[in-house]
Formats: structure tokens, C-alpha cells, sequence
């Protein structure tokens, strides 16, 4: 394994004349540093492959698809694709604009491969189909729903049913085995009700003996639509359910979408807000790390280590909840801001986990990175190719144990991240014994994150000011009309945040973690969807564990780090 410092900064792409004439409506720059193209849908596949495959533009990333309604508008419907480029830190929106009486687009699937769910969440979602998709059926809800949840005239308090002959079974897992199979195989399912399958995963196999001819994942039924909810609540009060997305690091998922609103707004958190969100979050990796790999662990038999990492989740979870009164979801980011100012122990009690996390990092890296069971059972298992790895959407640690050093601190900073010395760690063999090299080193950099931050920790206020955004304080709200009146307008009204759209994007503890946010200027948001990293992830464990063995399958799925919270929303 090695460590990259390479940064690749957010560029203007050449745009001179990429594409044919005609071929898009519009081009514009937007205030989020990405350039928005509008496309009709009988040129999208040419302007997806020319930003894919001309070496000026290079847009090897697809971060997402979704779709966004607006039931006012002759055309109902926009799809939109988020592009990045790693190579030249490019970033593209691309919509396409649809009716409702046709609601349809041809597929990228041939252009990237992580267009599969993403394309199918979409379809799921709002009814938007995929021409030439090779499997466009429902994803986050059942074959026995009716609807779709995210148009706006769709009615959440209807509740749909689903009985065993709905429950999902790939085609061929129902097809009578060919006559020239030297030997029967066997159709399992692996989970959801299995501890190693980590909760509502379901992944079914065919089995020749025990190696795996074919495979196929239902991600489960979790499903709080997150995104819906949201569109019902104030823009602070979004908060909570971000939290509940990666429960195992809420805080980057709280503070990811309060720089998305605050770009909106075109306001930042005071110096001193932005350091404790650092600190914080890098906390917040550390302990996802930490339960990740010790949950993998478990998986395979060395339990001795969870109690290593329990520990530092544990004495982490201490100082959260002094903070901010939660533990596991801690509400404790605010658009403007913090909810309050951390306790007057905060710094002594950092450097204490400063001093104790590297203790049980060396003693897990004494009894794993050279146990020679743990690496028979990693090394070379599960591997994925760099090109592969992103070809997929991959992003975060994932991706990095695949050899490419993409990290959106160094490639997008935000937050200050700039100003801070850190190492970006990378592997070459994209196997599991390398996903679990890459996280425990992520975990001594975040470390070294956290240090200089607490040595520049600034005083002075943790919300803004602007009282358009965040709520006076308490004692001038009892004394002065004008707080009072505020305080009331925020309360009843909401942040009226300007008519438009963002996508923000921050590292999170499994890769990009992403907000398209749409307002349509008042203090409820019209539209968020969020990217969670590991759904890009999951949908190429099934192609992973082709040829492989039934523990093979769980070896990988731990390093995979999916959360259910995330994945399903």
C-alpha cells in the first residue's frame, strides 16, 4: 500500500465545441462549479459518450441518476446525471427534460456500468423508463407496489403488501438447470437472516458444490424514503433523518448536507463551526472504520478484534454525546453552523482519544496484518480493477484499494481541508486483505486531521448571524421585536433558501456522499436525493463473487462496509 497527496482541483471544462450542433438545448455554469447541460433525450447517449470518452473531458465517474418532478411544468419530469471527471476534476449535470405521457430515455448501462440501479431507482421512484435497460424493475420497493413514491401527487399514507409470491427471484433461479451441466446446482439464499449478511442484505446464489455460478442481491425493505420525508419538513429539520442514513458516521452525513444548503444560500459556518465539524467527522470515520473492519472480523472467525474496536467506537461515542446530547444519530450540525458550542472539556477530551485510538490500532495490526489466516482468507479475494472498480461508481476507501487515490478532501476540498497535511492512502490489488489495509491507515490519518486541527481550534461563535438562517439567541428573542419576529418567521416559515439547485459532495467514511438539492425559494426543499456511496458498491458484489466460494461471499461483503441506512434510505 502506499499514500498519495495528489490534488486535482476543480477546473472549468473546455467546452468549445465537444459536441455536435443542435445536440444540446443549453449550457450553463452553475454557482456549485458544475457545468449543466440541457439535452433532449434523442441526443443524450451521443452527449454521455462524448463527455466519457473525449480526453478533455473525461467523465469516468458516473456519481448518479435521478429524477425530479414539477407537476406545474408542461414537462413534467428532468432526469439528471451528476459526471465527474478524476483525471481533470471536471464536474457535468446533465438533464433531460420529459412529458409525462412518455416518460422515457435510452439507458446508459453501456456506458457506465453504474447506471444498472441508479437507472432503476429512477424508474422505481418516478416512473421514468430506461430503454434498453437490461433489468429495469423495481429496486427500492416491491414487485407488489403500486405507484411510484417520489412523484408529488402520490399519496404516502398508502401502504402496499408483500406476500412470499412477490418476494424478488431472479429468472434464473426458477429456470430448470440446462442438460449439459455436468452436475446439479443448488439455488440459496444468503441472509437477510444470517449475522453476516448484516441485517437486511439478501444475496441469491446459485451453487455448483460451493462455488458460486451466479449471484443476485435485493438490497431489502428498509425503506423510510428519506427523500420523501424530506420534502415535508423544514430545511434544518431534514437533519435527523440525514443522520439515520450511515448511522455508523451521522455526523458527515448531517454536515455534508448543511454545506450543500449553505452553498445555496451562498453563506459559510463561522472558522470555529468548520474545525469542530472536522474534527468530528474525521472522529466519525475513524469509529465507521473501526466497526466496519471489526464487524468483517467477526465474519471471519477473529473476534478478539471487535473488542479492540468496539472500544474506540465507544470512547468516541463519549465525546459525541457530550456534544451533542445523542450518541448514535447526533442532530448536531445546523445549516449556518452547530446546534451549540462543544463543551468546555472538548479539547482535553480529544487528545485523549488522540492518545489512546493508535494503542488499539497496533494491537489489531499485531494480530491481523500478518496472521496468516485472516490474509488466506483476504488476499486476492474479491478483486476488482481500478478501471472496473469506477466503471461501477465506486468511490471512497473501495476505490482506493483499487489503486485509484480519489478522495474528495484532496480533489474538491471544502471545509478547510485544503489547509490541512494529509496523506491519501491507496493499494494496488483491489482484493479484501486491501480494502482492510487502506481503511486502517485512513483511520491514523484521520488522526493526524484531527491533531492539527485541535492545535488551530479558533474561538468565537458556531452559527452565523443571519437570522434569514439560524435563530437568534434565546435572550434577545425575550427582549427585541425584531428577534422575536425571527424567531417566529423561522420557526412557522422555514429557511427560505433561493429558488435553484446544488449538488454538494463530501467524503464520507464509504466514498462520495452526495445532495442534489432543489428549492423552489420557500423554507421546505422541493427535491433532495442524496448519493449514498455504498449503493454504487453493492450493485457489483453479484459480478464480484462469480466463481468464487460461499465464504469468499462473506469475507467480501464485510469489506464492502454496506449500511443498510444508506443503501435503502
Amino acid at each position: 500500500m502506499t499514500v498519495s497527496s495528489t490534488e486535482s482541483p476543480t477546473q472549468r471544462p473546455p467546452l468549445a465545441d465537444p459536441f455536435p450542433e443542435g445536440s444540446v438545448a443549453a449550457v450553463e455554469q452553475a454557482a456549485d462549479g458544475h457545468t449543466v447541460l440541457t439535452v433532449d433525450r434523442s441526443h443524450l447517449l451521443d452527449v454521455l459518450r462524448r463527455l466519457r470518452e473525449k480526453p478533455e473531458l473525461a467523465c469516468d465517474l458516473l456519481a448518479d441518476v435521478c429524477g425530479v418532478d414539477y407537476p406545474d411544468r408542461e414537462q413534467r419530469f428532468d432526469v439528471v446525471y451528476h459526471l465527474g471527471s478524476l483525471e481533470h476534476g471536471h464536474r457535468f449535470r446533465v438533464k433531460v427534460p420529459l412529458g409525462e405521457d412518455d416518460p422515457v430515455v435510452p439507458s446508459a448501462v453501456g456506458i457506465w456500468k453504474a447506471a444498472d440501479w441508479f437507472e432503476r431507482e429512477a424508474f422505481d421512484m418516478f416512473g421514468i423508463r430506461f430503454q434498453g435497460h437490461p433489468d429495469l424493475r423495481r429496486i427500492l420497493t416491491h414487485e407488489a407496489f403500486h405507484g411510484h413514491p417520489l412523484r408529488k401527487d402520490y399519496d404516502p399514507s398508502q401502504r402496499w403488501l408483500l406476500t412470499e409470491k412477490d418476494t424478488m427471484a431472479p429468472r434464473w433461479a426458477t429456470e430448470d438447470q440446462p442438460d449439459d451441466e455436468h452436475m446439479d446446482t443448488v439455488v440459496l439464499n444468503l441472509g437477510p437472516s444470517h449475522p453476516a449478511t448484516h441485517g437486511t442484505l439478501r444475496t441469491v446464489v446459485r451453487l455448483d458444490g460451493e462455488h458460486i455460478v451466479k449471484a443476485e442481491c435485493e438490497i431489502g425493505y428498509l425503506h423510510r424514503c428519506f427523500e420523501k420525508m424530506s420534502e415535508t419538513h423544514g430545511w434544518q429539520q431534514v437533519i435527523p433523518y440525514t443522520d439515520r442514513l450511515n448511522y455508523c458516521s451521522s455526523m458527515i452525513n448531517g454536515v455534508g448536507f448543511a454545506l450543500t444548503v449553505e452553498k445555496m444560500l451562498g453563506i459559510e459556518a463561522p472558522p470555529r463551526a468548520q474545525v469542530v465539524r472536522v474534527i468530528l467527522s474525521e472522529l466519525s470515520r475513524i469509529m465507521d472504520h473501526a466497526v466496519c473492519l471489526g464487524a468483517n472480523l467477526v465474519d471471519l472467525g477473529a473476534l478478539t478484534n471487535f473488542w479492540y474496536f468496539f472500544q474506540i467506537r465507544e470512547e468516541i461515542y463519549g465525546l459525541l454525546e457530550k456534544c451533542a446530547g445523542g450518541r448514535l444519530t447526533v442532530s448536531y450540525a445546523r445549516i449556518g453552523g452547530l446546534a451549540h458550542d462543544v463543551p468546555a472539556d472538548f479539547e482535553d477530551e480529544v487528545r485523549k482519544l488522540l492518545d489512546s485510538i493508535p494503542k488499539f490500532l497496533d494491537d489489531v495490526e499485531t494480530l491481523v496484518t500478518t496472521n496468516r489466516i485472516f490474509r488466506d482468507r483476504t488476499e486476492g479475494v474479491g478483486v476488482i480493477s481500478g478501471e472496473e472498480a469506477l466503471a461501477w461508481g465506486w468511490t471512497g476507501p473501495c476505490l482506493r484499494a483499487s489503486g485509484i487515490p480519489y478522495d474528495v478532501r484532496k480533489a474538491h476540498p471544502y471545509m478547510g481541508y485544503e489547509n490541512y497535511d494529509f496523506e491519501v492512502p491507496v493499494a494496488t490489488t483491489g482484493d479484501t486483505y486491501a480494502r482492510y489495509l487502506v481503511r486502517m491507515e485512513e483511520m491514523r490519518q484521520s488522526l493526524r486531521i484531527v491533531r492539527q486541527a485541535l492545535d488551530n481550534l479558533p474561538d468565537g461563535p458556531v452559527i452565523t448571524d443571519d437570522h434569514h438562517v439560524a435563530l437568534p439567541p434565546k435572550e434577545k428573542v425575550y427582549t427585541e421585536m425584531e428577534s422575536l419576529i425571527w424567531h417566529f418567521k423561522l420557526i412557522f416559515e422555514g429557511i427560505p433558501v433561493p429558488a435553484g439547485e446544488a449538488y454538494g459532495f463530501t467524503e464520507g467514511a464509504n466514498g462520495e456522499l452526495g445532495y442534489y438539492v432543489v428549492s423552489d425559494g420557500g423554507g421546505k426543499p422541493h427535491r433532495i436525493k442524496v448519493r449514498p456511496p455504498c449503493f454504487a458498491i453493492y450493485q457489483a458484489f453479484p459480478k464480484i463473487l462469480e466463481g468464487l466460494m460461499i465464504p469468499d461471499a462473506i469475507a467480501i461483503l464485510g469489506s464492502l462496509n454496506i449500511i443498510a441506512g444508506e443503501l435503502d434510505r
